[in-house]
């Protein structure tokens, strides 16, 4: 079975990854980002080598992004971000084929375990299966 596994963030988290303190996240470091990106990679090359991996991207930050909903005219609004009441969204993803709920729990375990500064915020990962027919939605 296909699920999705999301990681979420915020701009803040983006901020300070940039090295940019602020009351929620202490700023990171060139190591610090440096050791994320390893220990992603290496998840996402045992998946791969696994055959589980179908699909993993990192979003760029909030501050970059659209809204587009509709008016009460019935007409496409368009917003361009930063939204500062946003708290936290999704930060990057994988799509990945399982055998089991009970294996892709593990893999977002092992997700939770990416190396980050002290009192950095953490953030559960979800997991959503992904209907595979009509009967799923």
């Amino acid at each position: 079975m296909k699920y999705l596994v999301m990681v979420q963030g915020s701009q803040a988290d983006y901020e300070a990854q940039k090295g940019r303190a602020s009351e929620n996240s202490p700023a990171w470091t060139e190591q610090d980002i440096q050791a994320m990106f390893a220990f992603m990679g290496a998840i996402n090359d045992d998946l791969a080598e696994s055959g589980e991996l179908v699909d993993a991207q990192g979003l760029v930050e909030p501050a970059r992004t659209r809204h587009v909903s509709l008016g009460a005219d019935g007409k496409p609004v368009i917003t361009d971000g930063p939204y500062g009441e946003t708290k936290e969204l999704l930060a990057g993803y994988w799509v990945l084929d399982c055998a089991s709920l009970e294996r892709v729990t593990e893999i977002a375990a092992r997700v939770l375990e990416c190396p980050q500064p002290a009192g950095a915020p953490v953030y559960p990962v979800v997991i959503r299966p992904i209907g595979e027919g009509t009967g799923d939605v």
